[in-house]
């Protein structure tokens, strides 16, 4: 009789007979502030690599032209890019799943890792077909990249607000390339569209509607796994 007391005590300590140990690393994984920010650091490295990446295949084609030496050196002066992309890719990530859930209509269209490497894969195939495949002139390029950008959204995404948010801020980027190439940070190689490329707004819409998909994912992920570990 005097070992029930103590058994049910070192139970509950425990989480349940079975549970495995809990206490402060299921705290810790449960916190929500630090799910936070373990997206925010995901969706940022995320960010990174497609910028270095994509930024090499535009270099190769001659499209930008960054102050000496930016692929040689890391310490160079336009160190800042990689981390301004990860920085924005981290905000647009972690956007798109927090309107959902304010609007209270959680994206369920394809919600699985399968399809948003997809998304991923169609948006490096857009920016390499911007890099290498050869147009006629810039608006068929244009119109070119508009309809693949579009048909990204329709494959992988098909909410209004996706939409929405996607235009908004590919258009906010276009302004800040627009205003960085005026101050001389860097510069585009035939600009064709007040200092850039017209086809820059498609690229940048394309690459919204892409890190929204990864962070709608990373939000499902961490709902489940929430979930699962209340049930348990």
């Amino acid at each position: 009789m005097s070992l029930t007391p103590k058994f049910l005590t070192l139970t509950a300590m425990s989480g349940g007979a079975g549970a495995g140990p809990r206490g402060p690393y299921m705290s810790f994984i449960t916190d929500r502030n630090t799910n936070l920010l373990i997206r925010g650091g995901l969706l940022f490295s995320v960010g990174v690599f497609l910028a270095l990446v994509l930024n090499l295949l535009q270099v190769q084609r001659n499209v930008t032209l960054f102050p000496p030496d930016v692929i040689s050196s890391i310490f160079s002066s336009a160190w800042w890019v990689p981390p301004c992309c990860g920085t924005a890719s981290a905000v647009i990530g972690l956007l798109y799943p927090c309107i959902d859930s304010r609007v209270g209509e959680p994206h369920r269209f394809k919600r699985e890792w399968s399809s948003v490497m997809r998304c991923v894969a169609v948006f490096v195939g857009i920016n390499h077909a911007s890099a290498k495949v050869d147009f006629a002139n810039n608006v068929q390029l244009s119109l070119t990249l508009a309809a693949l950008s579009i048909g990204l959204w329709w494959t992988f995404d098909r909410s209004r607000r996706g939409f929405a948010l996607g235009v908004a801020i590919a258009l906010l980027a276009t302004l800040t390339t627009q205003l960085l190439v005026y101050n001389e940070f860097f510069q585009y190689t035939s600009p064709d569209f007040l200092y850039i490329r017209s086809w820059l707004p498609c690229i940048f819409f394309a690459g919204v509607i892409t890190m929204g998909n990864i962070g709608r994912q990373l939000a499902l992920y961490e709902h489940k796994l929430l979930q699962k570990t209340h049930q348990d």
